[in-house]
Formats: structure tokens, C-alpha cells, sequence
């Protein structure tokens, strides 16, 4: 009896380790990746000087990082980024999901669009780059329109798909306990039943509108993407890679954000 307990106790801190290790797992093998990439790269570079001329050895990245932050550069380019950004994303996804979910909800409404959409759809947001300099001139507020422009299609598919899977039959539930008009329909069935397609359609969203940032800045418009190509025409491979590396943390970094307060908008569901 007294060997028992002992035994059972360390039997349940063995299943915690476990437990713990197995849900380690993934961000440690993430983690061995990102290492063994970036010493690959490392070993490359210094195996062959002809690609570190080309491109800088990771050793070098965190002094031009640590340069970039101490005058002031690297700062100022993310402040200016995020605010035509956050400015993009928001009209883009509130415009894309309304439009998506007035489309799915009124048929006709789709139809007299539809023209409108495959017009409109296909040209790439850099196209509209020199209509956004005439109109807004070089400014957040040009670079914030190239942004939501990406940023919209992608939020009207996505509100517009989840809409369509929607039921028909539930839209029949309501209708028959009076709730047949179109914000009965809107508000009742539609917008709670689409909401997780809608999240994932603002998720890719957020994604996708860091990688149009670059091009709402080509011309001038101060930012991150403006400062890679001041440095990419010095041949400042290592300031380029500093701020593509800026880009993919203030992405992990709204990524995490968004998934939170996604589980709490879709707490209900569980």
C-alpha cells in the first residue's frame, strides 16, 4: 500500500510530460525548421561568395536591424505602414463582407452585380496604382485604396460562399416564424450561420493585404515597402531582408490578435 501511491503519482506527472511534449511537438519541430534553414543559408553563404554578393548571410541581418531601429528608419516605416494598413483592411472587409452577404441573401441583387464582378475581378490591385495616385496623390490615403481594393474580393467571396452554403431550409425555418424579410433573413439566419466563413475570409484577408503593401508603396508612398526599394536600388540586400522579415512578424503578430478575439466571437459555437 505504501509503494501504490508513489507509483500512481508518478504514473500521472509521466502522462503530463507526455501530454506536455505532445502538444510541444509542433512549435518545436516549426522552431528546428526555421533553425536548420537559416543555418543552411548561413552555410551557403560562406561556402560561396558569389551568393553572399548576392544575397546577406543571416549573421548579418540583426546588425542591419539593430542600425535601422537606432536611426529611426525601421520605426517610422512601420508606423506609416500600419496606418494605411489598418485603414485598407478595415474598409476592404466591411465593404467585401456586406456586399458578400447582401449578394447571398437577394438573388437578384447577385444577378445585377454579376457583370459588374467579372469585370472588376480579375485586374490586379497594382493596376489600379496609377488611378489612386491621381485621385488621392502621394499619400496613406492612396496607398490605404490599392490595400482595400485586395482586401475586398477576398472578404465578398468569402461572405458570399458562406451564404450560399447555407441551408435553404433554415431560410424556410425563418420565413415561417416571420422573419422572411430581408434583415429577418440578414440578421437571424445568414449572419450567424456564415460567420466562421466569414472569419476565415478576413483572416486571408489580413494576409493578403501585407503583401499588397509593397505594391501601394512602389511609387513613393512612405512605409515598408517604400524603404525596401530605397534599399534594394542601393543594392542593400541585407536592409531588404530586414524589412521582408518586419513583414512577416507584424503578420504573425496580427494573425495571433485576430485569432483570439476570433474565439471569442465564435465562443457560442462550442
Amino acid at each position: 500500500m505504501t509503494l501504490a501511491a508513489p507509483t500512481r503519482s508518478a504514473s500521472r506527472v509521466w502522462r503530463g510530460i507526455s501530454s506536455f511534449g505532445g502538444a510541444a511537438t509542433p512549435h518545436l519541430l516549426a522552431a528546428l525548421g526555421l533553425i536548420l534553414f537559416f543555418t543552411g543559408w548561413e552555410i551557403a553563404a560562406r561556402l560561396n561568395p558569389s551568393l553572399s554578393a548576392l544575397i546577406p548571410m543571416p549573421s548579418q541581418i540583426p546588425r542591419a536591424w539593430l542600425d535601422e531601429i537606432s536611426g529611426g528608419y525601421w520605426l517610422a516605416a512601420v508606423r506609416n505602414s500600419l496606418s494605411h494598413y489598418l485603414i485598407g483592411v478595415a474598409i476592404g472587409s466591411i465593404l467585401g463582407v456586406a456586399f458578400g452577404l447582401v449578394c447571398g441573401v437577394l438573388p437578384w441583387f447577385e444577378s445585377l452585380l454579376a457583370g459588374l464582378v467579372r469585370l472588376l475581378r480579375p485586374i490586379p490591385g497594382l493596376a489600379w496604382v496609377p488611378f489612386a495616385i491621381l485621385w488621392f496623390g502621394l499619400s496613406s490615403t492612396a496607398a490605404a485604396f490599392v490595400i482595400a481594393i485586395a482586401v475586398f474580393w477576398i472578404n465578398f467571396y468569402a461572405a458570399f460562399g458562406a451564404v450560399q452554403a447555407i441551408d435553404r431550409d433554415l431560410m424556410e425555418v425563418a420565413r415561417a416564424f416571420g422573419h422572411g424579410g430581408f434583415f429577418g433573413r440578414l440578421f437571424k439566419i445568414a449572419l450567424p450561420a456564415a460567420t466562421p466563413g466569414i472569419l476565415a475570409g478576413v483572416r486571408t484577408g489580413l494576409g493578403q493585404a501585407w503583401m499588397s503593401v509593397v505594391a501601394a508603396e512602389l511609387f513613393g508612398v512612405p512605409g515598408i515597402g517604400a524603404r525596401m526599394m530605397q534599399a534594394a536600388s542601393l543594392l542593400a540586400t541585407d536592409l531588404v531582408v530586414v524589412y521582408m522579415l518586419t513583414m512577416a512578424l507584424l503578420y504573425a503578430i496580427t494573425d495571433i490578435l485576430f485569432v483570439a478575439v476570433r474565439r471569442r466571437l465564435t465562443a457560442w459555437q462550442s
